[in-house]
């Protein structure tokens, strides 16, 4: 039987909050993906919540039957606990020890259980640490500037492990609210062309252009007229990582109020005349006006 999902906030990619209800509920058909999402901190507090839940269960399974368990040590309650502990672990240290039919079954059961549950553990944790990362930097804002005579639109990312990810793509979308002529309310997205959506070997920084001519979304475009849409930018960049031979993703998105009009980055290039080239990323951010 499935269960309603009580309300729900979420922050959506446009950094507004969402409220989401009336969804069912399938905790157990989805626990890979709970999981692989849950914080850190959490993820061990499960785990250990779980290994105590089932410790104290079996315990008590333990103790319907007296006199099951030898050395019971303590003798009481919590000597089963511990021996479940063991039992659950297959360590097994040798001093106490199962001595009835209805404590070996009940045994046998609990490593089963250990067995398995070390298992899921163990591929849970690995499909964590291996699951891909992009450690992309994006600029905080992206600037609107003249660029070979024409108004552009230009972001700026850098790859902040340095090394290289091969055939690295780029696409940059617009999405604001608009109305069709029948007074609908509908959110748009537009596709924004770049002048060089590809990179072959993203390793330093890449600068990334949209030229803003007739056919552009953003053509006539204002910061009034942007933030009345509702409109942001959203980035996105993937690529295979020559170190692990994995394929990465990330994104970006930039509301109306992170353009700057008529602004330029803060160059963080420096040829070296010593021979040696000099990025300073501590200017990453930096914008300037036009003289």
């Amino acid at each position: 039987m499935l269960t309603r999902r009580p309300p729900r906030r979420r922050i959506s990619t446009d950094g507004r909050q969402v409220l989401t209800q009336g969804l069912p509920r399938r905790a157990w058909h989805d626990l890979y993906h709970l999981f692989m999402t849950l914080s850190w901190p959490r993820l061990f507090l499960s785990y250990a919540g779980f290994f105590v839940l089932f410790n104290i269960l079996f315990a008590l399974a333990y103790q319907a039957q007296p006199g099951d368990v030898a050395n019971l040590n303590p003798a009481d309650y919590w000597g089963r606990f511990f021996f479940s502990v063991e039992t659950l672990a297959t360590v097994g240290y040798g001093d106490m020890h199962p001595q009835t039919v209805y404590a070996h079954v009940i045994a046998s059961i609990e490593i089963f259980t250990g067995m398995m549950s070390l298992a899921l553990i163990t591929g849970m944790m690995f499909a964590r640490f291996s699951r891909p990362n992009a450690r992309i930097l994006f600029a905080r804002h992206a600037v609107i500037r003249p660029f070979d005579g024409r108004p552009t639109l230009m972001l700026r990312a850098a790859n902040e492990r340095q090394n290289v990810i091969m055939e690295a793509s780029a696409q940059l979308r617009l999405i604001r609210d608009e109305h069709t002529v029948e007074s609908y309310a509908i959110r748009r997205i537009y596709d924004l062309p770049l002048r060089r959506s590809e990179q072959p070997v993203f390793l330093y920084g890449w600068s990334l252009m949209h030229v803003i001519d007739e056919a552009s979304p953003l053509a006539g475009a204002t910061l009034e007229s942007l933030k009345a849409a509702k409109a942001f930018l959203l980035l996105t960049i993937g690529g295979i990582d020559e170190t692990t031979g994995q394929m990465l993703m990330s994104r970006h998105q930039y509301q109306a109020s992170c353009l700057r009009w008529n602004h330029t980055f803060a160059d963080i290039f420096t040829p070296g005349e010593d021979g040696i080239d000099r990025f300073d990323y501590t200017k990453f951010h930096d914008v300037e006006p036009l003289v």
